[in-house]
C-alpha cells in the first residue's frame, strides 16, 4: 500500500468532526457528523440495493460493489469543502461547486490505483447517470429523513421544511418512495 494513502485516511477522518449544517442551522442539538450520515446512508443504500436485486423487478441487477463504493464516497469532498448549507449552496453556481467537489475527489482519491474508476463512480451519483448513482441518491435522501424523524422524536422542532421538500422530491425507485411514505406515517403515529 502506498504511504500516500495515509493522507486520504487523515483527511477522511475529518468528516467525523464536520457537522451536518442543515440540522445545526435549525438549532438541533447534538448534530450528526458527515461521517455518521455517510455510514448510515451506506447501510440504507446496501439494504435498498439488496431488496431491489432480490425483488426481480430490475432487468439488470444493481452492481453492489459500485453502490457501496458510491455510498461510501458520496460526501468525501466535504473533508475539504465542509458541509455547505442550502443557504450557501444557493449563492454558489452549480458549475463552480461541482468543479470544486470534483477537484477535491480527484486529489483525495489520487493515491489509489482505482482512483479514476472511483471518481467516475462518484460522478454517477452527482449526475444521477446510472442505476447505481440514482439508487445512492435515493438512499442519501431517505437516510436524511430517517435522521429527521429521529431528531423530531428527540424533541427537535422546526423541521417541517425537510418533510415538505421530500414531499415534492422525485424518487428514482418506487421502493424509496414507499419507504419515505412509511417514515412519514411513523411521524404522525
Amino acid at each position: 500500500m502506498s504511504l500516500d494513502a495515509i493522507g486520504l485516511f487523515l483527511e477522511a477522518a475529518t468528516l467525523k468532526r464536520i457537522p451536518r449544517m442543515g440540522w445545526a442551522m435549525r438549532g438541533v442539538p447534538h448534530v450528526e457528523s458527515v461521517a455518521e450520515h455517510s455510514h448510515a446512508m451506506t447501510i440504507v443504500a446496501l439494504a435498498l440495493a439488496d431488496l431491489l436485486n432480490a425483488s426481480g423487478t430490475l432487468i439488470i441487477p444493481l452492481d453492489l460493489e459500485k453502490v457501496l463504493a458510491i455510498a461510501t464516497l458520496h460526501d468525501l469532498a466535504e473533508a475539504r469543502l465542509t458541509d455547505l448549507p442550502a443557504s450557501a449552496q444557493r449563492l454558489i453556481p452549480d458549475a463552480i461547486k461541482s468543479q470544486a467537489e470534483a477537484t477535491a475527489m480527484r486529489d483525495l482519491l489520487g493515491p489509489l490505483p482505482s482512483a479514476e474508476r472511483l471518481v467516475a463512480w462518484w460522478h454517477e451519483f452527482e449526475d444521477e447517470s446510472t442505476s447505481e448513482g440514482r439508487l445512492v441518491r435515493d438512499a442519501d435522501k431517505l437516510e436524511m429523513m430517517v435522521q429527521c424523524l429521529r431528531y423530531e422524536r428527540a424533541g427537535a422542532r422546526s423541521l417541517d421544511e425537510f418533510w415538505s421538500a421530500m414531499d415534492r422530491h422525485s424518487w428514482h425507485y418506487s421502493i424509496s418512495a414507499d419507504m419515505y411514505a412509511r417514515l412519514k406515517a411513523l411521524r404522525t403515529a
